[in-house]
């Protein structure tokens, strides 16, 4: 049996970058494993339908801190400008990334690019070792360790295990960590469109009578589409023609693109908040949607993750008490305020955005013109909106 020091569930983005942080603010010092079910695909170009996530100014400021950002920086698309508006109503605000004096509001990346990168920066570190693929199908918890059993019938042992395996997280479930959640009472319909105009680095927050519409600029002038809509008009949107589905599609987001000439494959899921009660417990603690699942609503559910790995990363290299409860203990506390805000706020949004009555209409207005034209309304959305972010 592997011993490490600390043994990470899932190599995606959340854990990837937390293995790889351990690694840089450690000096290689301690021993890392990765536990991955997947393995990348090694594509050079992801294609039409690749996914992709927006990182925010802060998260990117974070992964140059831990050496990642140079390795990324090839394959992103830069976020120029956002533009936030509601159907029907007269209410918008604008953010320029000239306003600030940044160079990008944030970045998309297409997730299959991230895999590349990753898999080939962590096996560049003699520290961490990758197990994929495999899964975690089990957990025992010692007074000073935890062992591991995993799905190809080795066994790790370490100091600490970090859930960052998704939303349905396995090693949550196991540990019995309990979690809340709510409906919002939508679905997500997620594809890649291009449109007719050029995207020139925009990116767009659309609400509707249904649910909030978002486009991600990417390479190749794609567009990331994510469209929040109804339960009821789910099958029908994703079964009906390419022709039907853009037609639909122009109806509720307009022309400020010009006219959507092509659509990908589509994917759907329901919309749900999902939190962990608690993120930690004996020899344990998680981090990404593995702790919190958010609406996808103005982007904050990723970018929340990587600020949970950031913190957790410091405290584990901190001093030589790697997993005990007084380092576990400041991670949680660090993470209360800024997990508990964002939660508010994305939830807060889904339903003010949501709801059709005409008094909270005329205030969704009221407010977007508001917050446009007033600096001083306009700075803690932004600080929000870019990820800056006390930990």
């Amino acid at each position: 049996m592997k011993t490490f020091d600390v043994i990470i569930a899932g190599g995606a983005m959340a854990g990837g970058t937390l293995a790889l942080a351990i690694s840089q603010l450690s000096h290689q010092t301690l021993s890392v494993a990765v536990i991955e079910a997947y393995q990348s695909d090694n594509q050079s170009h992801p294609g039409f339908d690749s996914r992709a996530i927006a990182l925010s100014y802060g998260t990117v400021e974070t992964l140059k801190t831990f050496g990642i950002w140079p390795h990324l920086a090839g394959v992103v698309t830069p976020i120029k400008h956002i533009h936030v508006s509601d159907r029907q109503h007269f209410g918008m605000t604008d953010i320029d990334h000239n306003d600030v004096d940044l160079e990008a509001l944030g970045y998309v990346v297409e997730l299959a690019d991230v895999g590349n990168v990753y898999s080939e920066l962590l096996s560049h570190h003699e520290n961490i070792d990758v197990f994929c693929p495999a899964k975690v199908a089990g957990i025992e918890r010692f007074q000073d360790s935890v062992t591991v059993s995993l799905s190809n019938g080795e066994r790790v042992q370490g100091q600490l295990l970090v859930a960052a395996d998704g939303a349905l997280s396995t090693c949550s479930e196991l540990v019995g960590l309990e979690f809340t959640d709510h409906d919002f009472g939508q679905h997500a319909i997620i594809a890649n469109v291009v449109a007719s105009e050029l995207h020139q680095g925009r990116a767009f927050e659309r609400f509707t009578e249904h649910g909030p519409i978002a486009m991600l600029p990417m390479s190749d002038n794609r567009l990331s589409l994510v469209w929040c809509v109804p339960p009821e008009k789910v099958h029908e949107i994703m079964n009906c023609a390419d022709d039907a589905f853009l037609a639909e599609l122009q109806r509720m987001f307009g022309w400020r693109l010009g006219e959507f000439k092509r659509v990908g494959a589509r994917t759907s899921y329901p919309l749900q908040l999902r939190v962990r009660d608690k993120n930690i417990s004996h020899r344990f603690a998680i981090v990404g949607n593995a702790a919190q699942t958010l609406h996808p609503i103005a982007g904050q559910g990723f970018n929340l993750g990587i600020r949970d790995v950031a913190t957790l990363a410091e405290e584990i290299t901190a001093n030589d008490c790697i997993g005990e409860y007084r380092q576990l203990a400041r991670f949680q506390r660090r993470r209360e305020e800024d997990r508990h805000a964002t939660i508010t706020l994305t939830s807060s949004l889904v339903h003010l955005f949501s709801n059709q009555w005409a008094t909270l209409s005329l205030s969704r207005s009221l407010g977007l013109f508001t917050v446009d034209n007033i600096p001083q309304l306009k700075a803690p959305l932004l600080k929000r909106t870019l990820g800056i972010v006390n930990r």
